[in-house]
């Protein structure tokens, strides 16, 4: 029987290697789309620099964070809190569906 602490350091490694893999698929999508687009949030039209380019985010416009076209077709900037709310919104969207979707069951 494996015991705790190598099945936690197994653990520790897969979730390592897990946020390495995200780190450096963002790092290409997220270079290439700050090299196509201005610096602001496609939502609010906050402008940023490189002091708060951080706060910047690569939204999948499909949600599909594997659709990573050369040409930035999938991708929008948006800004830390304006990602998080397109976010909710969709998650609303697919716990719930869509309001036309309530609209039309109402009838």
């Amino acid at each position: 029987m494996p015991s705790k602490l190598s099945a936690a350091s197994k653990w520790d490694r897969i979730l390592a290697q897990q946020r390495e893999y995200i780190a450096k698929r963002e790092k290409g999508y997220r270079e290439q789309a700050l090299k196509l687009y201005p610096w602001i949030c496609g939502r609010c039209g906050r402008e940023f620099t490189r002091a708060n380019l951080r706060e910047l985010t690569v939204h999948h416009v499909d949600h599909n964070h594997n659709n990573n076209p050369p040409d930035g077709s999938n991708w929008e900037l948006l800004c830390i809190y304006c990602h998080d709310e397109e976010h909710a919104k969709f998650e609303s969207l697919v716990q719930y569906g869509s309001h036309s979707d309530a609209v039309i069951k109402w009838l």
